[in-house]
């Protein structure tokens, strides 16, 4: 996870989804069903098709299973992460979204991404 570049969301729709992918990441599940993965996590959003930026990385944190954006970006995030780490989100900006899902284990995390013409795979690591 090196060589990320960080992208303002206001640039479109790539970094609307990557900001709405790492935000969902922090805004994910039911409070008593997963405190294990509560904290702050670092979100990276790969751009794999579709002319949106490469890729983003994001802070993220989940409080009591729900996603949160932890950073200055101005998106809406809404998602969970069930008991047995699985992420489902959605992030948004303005007129622009995009979904995502996959799965937390431990200190990490990865799954897919799709929004508009672009879709990728997102990776999460715990930092707090």
């Amino acid at each position: 996870m090196s060589n990320i570049n960080h992208r303002n969301s206001s640039r479109g729709a790539g970094g609307l989804i990557a900001v709405s992918l790492a935000s969902a990441l922090s805004a994910a599940a039911p409070a008593a069903a997963t405190p294990n993965y509560d904290g702050l996590w670092s979100v990276q959003i790969v751009t794999e098709k579709g002319s949106c930026d490469r890729a983003y990385r994001y802070p993220v944190r989940i409080s009591k299973g729900v996603l949160l954006n932890d950073g200055p970006s101005p998106i809406t995030v809404s998602g969970k992460v069930g008991g047995n780490g699985s992420v489902t989100v959605t992030v948004s900006y303005g007129d622009k979204s995009a979904s995502g899902s996959g799965r937390l284990s431990g200190k990490i995390g990865m799954g897919s991404w799709s929004g508009g013409s672009c879709a990728g795979t997102w990776e999460a690591e715990r930092r707090g």
